[in-house]
């Protein structure tokens, strides 16, 4: 019988099989597979949001590729960086189970990402960003129930683990194609010790230097505005990287004071205040606090202009994309109820959305204060609990009542932190309803059940004492809850945003409904009805190249 060869003899030939050009192999091998996985990930999200892509030619999208290879090819240095460095360290360059983890972890999480992004990219028009951190900060329990309500979550998640499987599937393959057929000689190791390893590491880290910076210029590395090449937005969005834009805003995020950051100092206090003052007030303006305020100001109408009101009610319409109301010149017939209500009242066609969420537009409605970088969740912050004087503070300083109905709850956003501190004392929220037409375990009741509610209140207020009322609609949101007979057509024909638009129609009939109510209401003839949407939401063309909506 010959030999038996020891399993420690086995391991030692498995591993001598391991050399330099094997592992050069298995490196280059799993960064293309990495390439090829991200590229799909990009394909996936086009065929996604294909509805955005209108007239943006191929030339465009063949670009946003070439670029969004640029950005992979740097999230692909960054994953492989320990196979480089492997180089410098035999050991640690034959472990090839332990690199099998680290790339197979690396993969599965950059396809959750990109699975995340496909939904998120749909609704707000941006790759991950900030928000991903501004909704983990809120109540899980609402996320995580819009989530579910409002995703197919298990078929996502089935889907990922599907395909984070595969890729294991395919390292393994590559981890088998790459090894050596035979054991190379003691000289050879040699050579290969001395010169080999010392060319291949710096010639990897050379490559990977260049890849990383992506870009041979001098000067800055590539930036996110390397990728804004085209007249298409949509293809500019397409050439980032999702994972590289998440962690950037991860590190920004939570990087310490960002205002700080955002904003330098130009002028000196005392003579910006002059000039914001200078631009900002008329002669029927008077400064209401010289000392505390600085633009705060009492306006004082000509006798003939004067309004006979003495109630005000502002209505925040949830997603009330100005693109889609037949006032402003749609034709898809979603609004009627709020057009008929344009022609009896007077309608701002030229009133852009100031941010992309409810917290945004409402403080920029609210408290006069538009949504700026490194400030844009103020109602969140204790900046914001102070030195804004919005429509409820001014409001109460002159003995009118208050009333905030709202369909869902007020911790969301610090609504009910924000609004007391402004001087408001009334709230009704989404546990002060009873037997609600639809009660959403996510946010909370209909837009109806908020309006019936809010025109009992109204029809009780004292007749002798002026009020001041914030009705806030929350229906057109993700996930979308309606009743199960709905009172519209719904909509269809539009793709996407079939659901979004029939939620939408909804709330317009709501409105409707709401004012025929208080039309036959004593307070009516005496009462200023504001109706303004927070902010719009994505559309599949591109308006202008800043992509503002009304």
């Amino acid at each position: 019988m010959p030999p038996r060869i020891p399993a420690s003899a086995d391991a030692s030939n498995a591993k001598e099989k391991l050399g330099l050009s094997e592992h050069l192999a298995s490196l280059f091998g799993s960064a293309a597979l990495l390439v090829a996985l991200l590229t799909l990930l990009r394909v996936a999200l086009l065929l996604f949001n294909r509805e955005l892509i209108g007239a943006t030619a191929w030339t465009s999208l063949a670009e946003a590729f070439f670029n969004g290879l640029r950005f992979d090819l740097r999230l692909v240095v960054y994953i492989c960086a320990p196979l480089t460095l492997a180089l410098a360290y035999r050991p640690a360059m034959v472990c090839r189970t332990w690199q099998r983890i680290w790339l197979g972890t690396c993969a599965a999480v950059a396809i959750l990402l990109g699975m995340i992004e496909l939904n998120f990219y749909r609704e707000f028009h941006q790759r991950l960003n900030a928000l991903v951190f501004q909704y983990l900060q809120e109540d899980p329990a609402t996320v995580l129930s819009m989530l579910w309500y409002g995703f197919p979550v298990l078929r996502l998640l089935g889907a990922w683990l599907a395909l984070s499987a595969l890729f294991f599937v395919l390292l393994g393959w590559l981890d088998i194609r790459t090894r050596g057929k035979g054991r190379s000689t003691v000289e050879s190791r040699r050579t290969m010790n001395k010169l080999g390893h010392g060319m291949a590491l710096l010639l990897c880290l050379a490559i990977s230097v260049v890849v990383a910076r992506g870009t041979l210029r001098q000067g800055p590395p590539l930036r996110w505005g390397d990728a804004f090449t085209t007249d298409s937005m949509f293809a500019n969005h397409l050439g980032l990287n999702g994972t590289l834009s998440l962690y950037a805003a991860a590190k920004n995020h939570y990087s310490g004071d960002r205002a700080d950051k955002v904003w330098k100092s130009r002028m000196p206090a005392d003579q910006a205040t002059t000039l914001t003052r200078d631009l900002l007030f008329t002669e029927h303006d008077r400064l209401a606090d010289q000392n505390t305020a600085a633009i705060r100001r009492d306006f004082q109408p000509p006798q003939d202009r004067r309004l006979p009101i003495r109630n005000v009610v502002v209505i925040l319409m949830e997603s009330f994309a100005g693109h889609f109301v037949g006032a402003l010149g749609s034709e898809a017939g979603i609004t009627p109820n709020f057009d008929r209500l344009a022609q009896e009242g007077v309608l701002f066609r030229r009133f852009f959305a100031n941010g992309t969420h409810t917290h945004q537009g409402m403080f920029a409605s609210m408290a006069c204060f538009p949504n700026l970088p490194g400030f844009e969740y103020l109602m969140q912050t204790p900046e914001g609990g102070h030195q804004f004087s919005g429509l409820a503070q001014l409001l109460s300083t002159r003995d009118f009542d208050d009333l905030y109905v709202y369909n869902g709850d007020f911790a969301w956003d610090n609504q009910r932190g924000f609004f007391s501190n402004q001087g408001m004392t009334r709230f009704i929220g989404r546990n002060d309803f009873v037997d609600p037409v639809v009660s959403d375990p996510t946010w909370g009741v209909a837009d109806q059940d908020m309006f019936d509610r809010a025109a009992e209140e109204l029809f009780k207020q004292d007749p002798k004492k002026p009020f001041y009322a914030l009705l806030q609609t929350l229906s057109n949101h993700t996930p979308y809850a309606l009743p199960g007979v709905l009172p519209v057509e719904p909509v269809t024909g539009q793709g996407s945003l079939d659901q979004h638009l029939t939620a939408m129609r909804y709330s317009d009939w709501a409105l409707g409904r709401f004012f025929e109510k208080a039309r036959k209401a004593p307070y009516f003839k005496d009462t200023l009805f504001v109706v303004v949407g927070d902010h719009g939401f994505g559309a599949q063309e591109q308006l202008t190249e800043m992509d503002l909506y009304r």
